[in-house]
């Protein structure tokens, strides 16, 4: 039987972030949506407007028996930029905030731990400014958010944005893919 574990993070826009931890060995489902708001069901038009707290996340089942919560949390930091504040590249705004979400105290601990090693080791050359919230509602996205990248590759946002990051989490993360 497989075992499941369940990781909510945010890491820019979650096109980019779907993408990546779609191609990760142990990742059974990945889905799209917003976490961390104040509005129940919100839209994608609502969280837009950047009046409803809610970051672009993604949703990650996992069998931590394939890999690990702190695995995760390694690809999560190593395919986005930690270091700015509610920004990723072009996309400007709260909900493309770097967000954990954690869903139990040893999430957390394993989230604070892995940042302190991280900070002290000076690997952004900045202090990462990832937020560390606990979880507390998923809303799934709308249908046409899903599998993105794979539906559309020739759009210039998945050319030019989500490729690249494709293409470095290939080259450095070889033996944790799919």
């Amino acid at each position: 039987m497989v075992s499941k574990e369940v990781a909510t993070l945010g890491g820019g826009c979650f096109w980019c972030t779907e993408a990546v931890f779609s191609e990760i060995k142990g990742v059974l489902k990945v889905e799209p949506g917003y976490s961390g708001g104040s509005l129940a069901n919100p839209t994608y038009e609502q969280v837009s407007t950047g009046t409803t707290g809610h970051a672009e996340v993604v949703h990650i089942t996992f069998d931590p028996g394939i890999i690990s919560f702190r695995e995760i949390l390694k690809v999560f930091f190593a395919t986005h930029d930690p270091t700015t504040l509610n920004r990723q590249g072009a996309d400007v705004g709260a909900r493309y905030r770097s967000v954990l979400f954690y869903h139990d105290k040893e999430q957390k601990v394993t989230i604070e731990k892995l940042i302190g090693e991280l900070n002290n080791a000076k690997i952004y050359g900045a202090p990462i400014v990832t937020k560390v919230e606990p979880f507390e509602a998923f809303y799934k996205g709308e249908d046409y958010h899903k599998d993105y990248f794979k539906s559309h590759p020739e759009r210039p946002y998945s050319r030019l944005v989500i490729a690249p990051k494709i293409a470095k989490l290939r080259e450095n993360y070889r033996d944790e893919l799919k």
